[in-house]
């Protein structure tokens, strides 16, 4: 499964709750402290929720696509190269 580095900067004064659902039952919660930045990972078609707590319960403050929270390209193990240098300590002979 393909994953993006994803960044969350909570802004408020108050604690919030970082839900990510994605695709072949990806999920993550964290909790996010005032001004914290949460870095994570998440499939592209992930979708994040940020929760708080007010006076009636939980409240939904704002769902977002995983996408709009990139910080790096998107990593897959599938496309990196995994060829090693060449280095004399390898070498038979």
């Amino acid at each position: 499964m393909e994953l993006m580095s994803c960044g969350y900067r909570n802004t408020t004064e108050r604690m919030v709750i970082v839900r990510c659902c994605g695709p072949d039952q990806f999920y993550l919660e964290r909790v996010v402290f005032p001004f914290e930045l949460l870095s994570f990972h998440c499939p592209p078609e992930g979708d994040v929720e940020i929760w708080t707590h007010g006076l009636g319960g939980p409240e939904l403050l704002e769902r977002l696509q995983g996408r709009e929270l990139l910080i790096e390209q998107p990593f897959s193990p599938t496309t990196m190269n995994l060829t090693p240098a060449p280095t004399p300590w390898l070498q038979t002979g």
